[in-house]
């Protein structure tokens, strides 16, 4: 089956949020950081389900070398990427954030 990805709009803020913090700590290393979020991301359609579901039916994809995780759900034939948070965050807040953003994206769907 072939699966299409797509990314929320709110996902650029959390790229860029990790893209400044580690620019920050070393030149280069916030490239290195967008760059392996998309080879991640873009494996995602080949196997949508190879990551365990953690909150109902999230997904989470661990980022290797940085302490972040990505935050999908399989709709139909799409990959949908809602999320990219630090490890270190409280997971409360993660799920309040993911549900915040699938209310979002409900009316945006409508």
């Amino acid at each position: 089956m072939n699966y299409s990805l797509r990314f929320l709009p709110e996902l650029e803020e959390d790229i860029l949020t990790g893209f400044t913090w580690y620019e920050q700590k070393a030149p280069g290393l916030g490239e290195d950081f967008i760059r392996l979020f998309y080879a991640c991301s873009e494996e995602l359609p080949r196997y949508p389900f190879l990551y365990p579901e953690i909150y109902g039916e999230f997904r989470r994809r661990l980022l290797r070398r940085f302490p972040y995780s990505i935050y999908y759900r399989v709709i139909g034939f799409e990959v949908v990427v809602f999320g990219l948070f630090h490890c270190a965050r409280d997971p409360i807040n993660i799920s309040e954030m993911l549900d915040y953003r699938e209310d979002l994206e409900n009316v945006d769907g409508d």
